[in-house]
């Protein structure tokens, strides 16, 4: 593409093609959102280059900001002194690794000479982190240089890798033959490999290794955090998508990107991927690294006095030398996860720890708003925030995702499955457990317990036979749920710290899989003769046979199911994490397996305000943003944002205007007065269907496509095609509806969320309380529930207009949408062109007319 640089009130902006002028607005005042360090929502419709406009805006300013540093830079080596505090220009100039906390104010009565010291001394600390970021920036930019021009060196390296790994190869041969040879005085037999099941000594107070999988001797492989921008969006599409415009862009040669995901996306050790589920990939990642981490301490020449442990490898692909080549790979040039994911395959380096490692030097970080949003995630994958700029794309639903995030599940089911797992792992390992492990798998046991008893059940029957005498729906707050369940008496906050670094979940995994669902202890006592029997009983067609002792095996190709005690960890961290926020939903219904303890999340603001805290500016972008009022006053106001802080900027279509016609359609050919309220739904009789499951959506869409395109052949037989979905379903939201495939968007009725729901009537009145009611307006509570109508109501309408010469008429198919209210919330570029048709005839001539003239110009 070419270069098409715009000057935009003395800014330039490189661009692909001659921009809209709503691009140019956009990028200006995205440039001055990030400039003076603001909080900016952006909408731009669906077909506005809206991903360019952020990506040459965003970078434009990065470009700038770069500059102006280094030359703040230069001036301060070649004096030696800091700009005065007086100015407003340091805090931008100076890059985030080298920002201190606000001055202090001066304290009464201390002497100047005192002063004058400190601030020489902070000057003097200020040149000398440059002097070793200008170092570091320096050797990072000629190792740049040479992977660039020097292709041998990146087969020199595959070389060396090549013979490392034969060497560990053999390495681990002479140790096998070794340890053959040793006498072995075990405590009781067990099977081969059984003793990885038995958990380490715990020590609670103390974390071994470091916090980042990197060895004490890779701190090399750790650069400052040079200001970057987090780039955020919903899914690996979006992202992938995203990464590709970046690469068509003027910036597509000389930016450093990296794109993030989850071990799943990004693991190369088939052993590892081919577990199948997200928990059981990252376990097994983290225990492969522990693994490594052990080794390295432990004295290989030490005599053992029994047979030790067989050795364990680590993971081949984590390699220091390796991983410091896939960083600069991965900084030379734009790639998405795919083709990371090649990178790391041919380096034989991990992708998932490469590209964390590349995160420091990186100018922009691509990745899912998840991994972002929730902080143990995103302190894990080596995200620093201070100073940084995030923009977060397709934001429209991310309230939502941000309760999503911090609400969690746990069923009755799950719970009596988790506690007879693990009573049946302690019975087994008892002799060979530490004290404290023994004292924390009580605890979670007595958890277990108490979760089944406040919901009414017993943990000593069968949960899908034990019906409740009580059912139906309650909430909590956490401390009324910790008193109710009688475990205020426990410190939660110590068992969740063991459940993480024991990883008793998944060592009981490992267990059940390997035995059955239970396996009896090779002595059984005559006291657990009943319980073993009750215990066999839980479990699905299991009989009163006793379990097989060999290994049970997952279906071929199916994914392997995490622990349940994975879902009680997760319910214990949101416990642990949130107090007057949060709300416990005892869900009881007519057996103990189907009723469930959840948590959900009332305020996403307290989340986010961390966020909003650190970053030097957030961008939340969107096709569409309305209505607005839901960030500005249940995100951002009760994240601290102060209004002036707060910037809104929407723009037009580039459609023009006669390119669409809104219509509401207020009754039908009889004259009857469309209404779809909830108390007359039954009166229509219609049917909906879209596909069931997300991976028959291409199916269905490419039957769709073809009809079309049949009806556009001359002599065709088929004269169109209509496809029906439900709103907010697997049609709402990212599929191209262009041109011929979306000529008119029909919406019947209102979707209003379920008023009913217990969850919705929960977040009602926590915002009635909590927000101020402003005059002339609804209750918060209420205004929540149309927000949410007309948000889906958005999202659809918007799937038909895709670019500037397209063409689309959408139709509103409900009285209410003409109530002034509802017509305020709709999207400025529809909002003003809709037309309200009190009778059917005069709508279908204005839809006959507006098809029969554009269908001559498609």
């Amino acid at each position: 593409m070419a270069d098409k640089t715009q000057e935009i009130g003395g800014i330039h902006f490189p661009f692909p093609f001659t921009p809209y002028s709503i691009q140019k607005d956009f990028m200006a005042e995205l440039y001055q959102v990030l400039e003076a360090g603001k909080i900016g929502i952006f909408e731009s419709p669906t077909g506005t280059g809206k991903s360019l406009s952020l990506i040459c805006g965003a970078l434009s300013w990065l470009r700038d900001f770069e500059q102006k540093k280094r030359q703040e830079e230069a001036r301060l080596l070649a004096t030696g002194t800091a700009p005065s505090n007086e100015g407003k220009d340091q805090p931008p100039f100076i890059s985030s690794s080298c920002q201190e906390t606000p001055d202090t104010l001066k304290p009464a009565g201390e002497p100047d000479w005192v002063t004058q010291f400190v601030q020489k001394k902070e000057e003097r600390d200020l040149v000398d982190r440059l002097k070793k970021e200008q170092i570091r920036r320096k050797k990072r930019e000629e190792r740049l240089w040479q992977l660039r021009h020097n292709t041998q060196l990146k087969y020199a390296a595959k070389r060396e890798r090549q013979e490392e790994v034969e060497t560990e190869h053999l390495l681990r041969l002479s140790r096998d033959i070794l340890a053959a040879g040793t006498e072995a005085e075990p405590l009781e037999q067990l099977a081969s490999g059984e003793e990885e099941l038995v958990l380490s000594e715990y020590e609670s107070e103390e974390e071994k290794g470091t916090t980042n999988g990197l060895d004490e001797d890779e701190d090399d492989l750790e650069e400052e955090h040079i200001t970057k921008i987090y780039y955020c969006s919903r899914t690996h599409s979006q992202l992938a998508q995203f990464v590709h415009e970046v690469q068509k862009s003027p910036f597509g040669k000389d930016t450093r990107l990296v794109s993030l995901g989850s071990r799943q996306n990004l693991c190369i050790n088939e052993d590892v991927k081919n577990l199948g589920s997200v928990q059981l990939i990252n376990d097994r990642c983290v225990e492969l690294q522990r693994r490594r981490h052990e080794s390295k301490s432990r004295a290989e020449d030490e005599e053992p006095k029994r047979r030790r442990r067989e050795p364990r490898a680590a993971c081949p692909f984590y390699n220091y030398k390796q991983l410091q080549l896939l960083r600069d790979e991965v900084l030379l040039e734009v790639k998405d996860i795919e083709q990371l994911v090649t990178l790391g395959k041919e380096a034989a380096a991990c992708p998932y720890y490469g590209s964390r490692s590349a995160i420091p030097a990186a100018q922009v970080v691509v990745l899912p708003y998840q991994m972002l949003l929730h902080t143990a995630t995103r302190q894990a994958a080596g995200i620093r925030l201070q100073g940084q700029v995030v923009i977060i794309d397709e934001a429209h639903n991310l309230i939502d995702t941000i309760t999503g995030i911090h609400s969690t599940e746990v069923s009755g089911a799950q719970l009596c499955q988790a506690h007879s797992q693990l009573l049946q792992y302690m019975e087994r390992y008892r002799k060979r457990l530490k004290a404290k492990n023994l004292m924390y798998i009580k605890q979670i046991l007595y958890l277990l317990e108490k979760f089944v008893t406040v919901l009414g059940g017993n943990i000593k029957q069968n949960p899908t036979t034990q019906s409740l005498s009580q059912t139906g729906t309650e909430l909590k707050t956490i401390n009324d749920f910790l008193f109710q369940s009688q475990i205020d008496n426990i410190n939660l906050f110590k068992v969740r710290r063991y459940c993480e670094k024991s990883m008793v979940s998944r060592k009981l995994l490992v267990f059940t899989e390997r035995y059955g669902a239970v396996r009896p202890p090779p002595r059984e006592q005559p006291g657990l003769a009943g319980l073993q029997h009750f215990l066999q009983s839980l479990q699905p067609g299991a009989g009163a046979t006793e379990a097989p002792a060999a290994p049970v095996e997952a279906a071929a190709g199916a994914p392997r199911p995490a622990s349940p005690l994975v879902h009680i960890e997760g319910f214990l961290a949101a416990l642990t994490t949130a107090n007057q926020d949060g709300r416990v939903i005892l869900s009881r219904q007519g057996s103990l397996s189907q009723s469930s303890l959840k948590f959900l999340l009332l305020n996403p603001a307290v989340p986010f305000a961390q966020v909003v805290k650190e970053c030097r500016a957030v961008v939340i972008a969107g096709g569409t943003m309305q209505p607005v009022s839901d960030f500005r006053e249940q995100l951002l106001a009760c994240a601290g944002v102060e209004a002036e802080r707060l910037v809104e900027f929407s723009c037009g279509h580039v459609i023009p205007p006669d390119n669409i016609l809104p219509l509401v359609l207020c009754s039908g050919p009889s004259n009857q007065q469309l209404e779809f309220t909830y108390l007359k739904r039954e009166l229509p009789q219609m049917i909906f269907q879209e596909p069931k499951r997300a991976d028959q959506v291409e199916q269905v869409l490419a039957a769709y496509s073809r009809c079309i395109q049949c009806h556009g052949q001359a002599g065709g037989m088929v004269t169109g095609a209509l496809l029906l979905s439900v709103v907010g379903g697997k049609m709402s939201e990212g599929i191209n509806f262009s041109d011929n495939l979306g000529r008119c968007v029909v919406l019947v009725g209102m979707p209003y969320p379920n008023i009913k729901s217990p969850e919705l009537q929960e977040k009602m009145a926590y915002l009635d309380q909590t927000l101020p009611r402003t005059p002339g307006q609804p209750p918060p509570g209420k205004a929540l529930v149309e927000n949410l109508c007309m948000k889906a109501v958005n999202q659809s309408i918007g799937r038909a207009i895709r670019h500037q010469r397209d063409f689309a008429s959408i139709v509103l198919l409900d009285q209410r949408y003409a109530r002034p209210p509802v017509l305020a919330k709709l999207p400025a570029w529809i909002r003003d062109r809709v037309q309200v048709k009190a009778t059917f005839g005069s709508a279908f001539a204005a839809l006959r007319k507006f098809h029969h003239e554009k269908s001559g110009l498609s």
